[in-house]
């Protein structure tokens, strides 16, 4: 069986990512594969931390993808291979009975497709068993939402293989699912829903959690990776918990009216309705630490509503920027031909600075290298993820202007791996 490359192929690095995928899996089982699922990695663009607060954030699908392959097997044994984990060294095969699959724990790998099968099973769908290579080019535990992209993959492949008839939305929903609630990562829907939709794209993560796309052509983005591994579950469970501590604290001492407002659990705040200025009286009583958490919410959420004004062509007045974007100096002209990505690049800083001040996950490998980059001509540049590792991006004009940055920190050895990219499209799947 010949699988068919033709289908839905644009760039020679999809073909040759592709044909490397089939080939590993045929290497390893003996045999074609029955079909290919790819999704992309995503930079975390605007409103970072702010997803698994029910705040609506932006995120970018890039051409940096992962690959599985699958074929159907009879009985109900799965058999996972990572040719990552193999170039590595390491153990890199997963071997599980589907009909009573448990996770391992202990960072095992393979804890991604069980956990994919455990919570398909439990919402009524028969599954058998399967064997799969996976093959990735996205940079693991770095901000690009290696882990998102893996389970929107896999996810696509048995939906696919098994004729589950799962749309778009469903798999976004479903490795959210899989991820923060089988997995029991404290993530919000950023990734999974930029995986699966692709493209530029809004993404409101309070139900009916719909996804807008956005028209975002102009400038190119690098991403610098610092090389400094982090867990999202760490960082994420440590800044969850400082936030409801001071929402409790907040929710003993507000009157009537702003106590309606609150609550401990992230998601049900009105954050969209309160204000710094009703709220300063009372966080004035809280810990430094606790009070930043809560302006960094607050901050983080009026700069993205500017950039998507910004986005959907409306431009600011000079008094809105001076008044969103406190701490830096937005010098544009807003009769400039470039207008628009100056003000992107303002905020991208901007919510950088909330991240490494207010938020405390930056560390100074990542603000080194957001300097460097607007030292090189970048408009702004930010951290992309969970933070205290992982990416920044930077957001140029031009593709040279992004891979002079890109060479000269790896040069400097400021990043370990650099790259430009574009914006790709979503889930893909290519049948035989």
């Amino acid at each position: 069986m010949e699988t068919n490359l033709n289908v839905g192929i644009e760039t020679p690095k999809d073909k040759l990512e592709l044909r490397t995928t089939i080939k590993e899996f045929k290497d390893f089982y003996g045999y074609e594969p029955y079909v290919i699922s790819s999704s992309p990695g995503r930079l975390d663009f605007l409103n970072t931390h702010q997803d698994y607060k029910g705040l609506p954030v932006v995120g970018i699908a890039v051409n940096l993808r992962v690959y599985i392959a699958l074929r159907r097997i009879e009985g109900s044994e799965a058999i996972i291979a990572s040719g990552n984990l193999m170039d590595q060294g390491v153990d890199y095969v997963d071997r599980f009975d589907v009909s009573k699959v448990m996770l391992r724990r202990d960072g095992w790998f393979g804890d991604y497709f069980r956990a994919t099968y455990m919570y398909l099973r439990e919402m009524g769908y028969t599954l058998g068993g399967v064997k799969a290579w996976v093959r990735s080019w996205v940079p693991i535990a770095s901000g690009l939402g290696s882990s998102g992209a893996l389970i929107t993959a896999f996810l696509g492949g048995l939906n696919e293989v098994f004729d589950l008839g799962l749309s778009t939305s469903d798999i976004a929903e479903a490795a959210y699912r899989v991820e923060h609630y089988v997995m029991g990562i404290p993530c919000g829907r950023l990734d999974q829903y930029t995986s699966a939709y692709g493209g530029v794209v809004l993404i409101n993560t309070k139900p009916p959690y719909d996804v807008r796309r956005l028209r975002f052509k102009e400038g190119v983005f690098a991403v610098l990776d610092s090389c400094i591994k982090h867990s999202t579950m760490d960082v994420h469970s440590i800044k969850q918990r400082e936030l409801r501590e001071a929402l409790s604290k907040l929710i003993t001492i507000a009157n009537d009216e702003l106590r309606k407002k609150l609550s401990t659990d992230l998601s049900r705040v009105s954050w969209e309705e309160l204000t710094e200025e009703e709220l300063m009286p009372y966080l004035s009583n809280l810990p430094m630490e606790l009070r930043n958490r809560v302006l960094f919410t607050l901050r983080m959420h009026e700069s993205t509503k500017l950039a998507l004004k910004v986005i959907e062509g409306v431009k600011p007045k000079r008094s809105e920027l001076s008044r969103v974007l406190k701490p830096i100096k937005c010098r544009v002209s807003l009769r400039s031909s470039d207008w628009f990505l100056k003000v992107i690049g303002c905020v991208m800083t901007y919510q950088h600075i909330l991240l490494r001040d207010l938020y405390e996950v930056s560390t100074p490998e990542l603000d080194r290298l957001v300097r460097v980059s607007i030292r090189y001509g970048a408009y702004g540049a930010k951290l992309s993820g969970a933070g205290m590792g992982g990416v920044v991006i930077a957001l140029f004009k031009d593709i040279e202007e992004a891979n002079n940055l890109v060479n000269h920190c790896l040069r400097r050895r400021y990043a370990c791996r650099g790259y430009v990219v574009s914006v790709d499209e979503g889930l893909r799947t290519w049948p035989p």
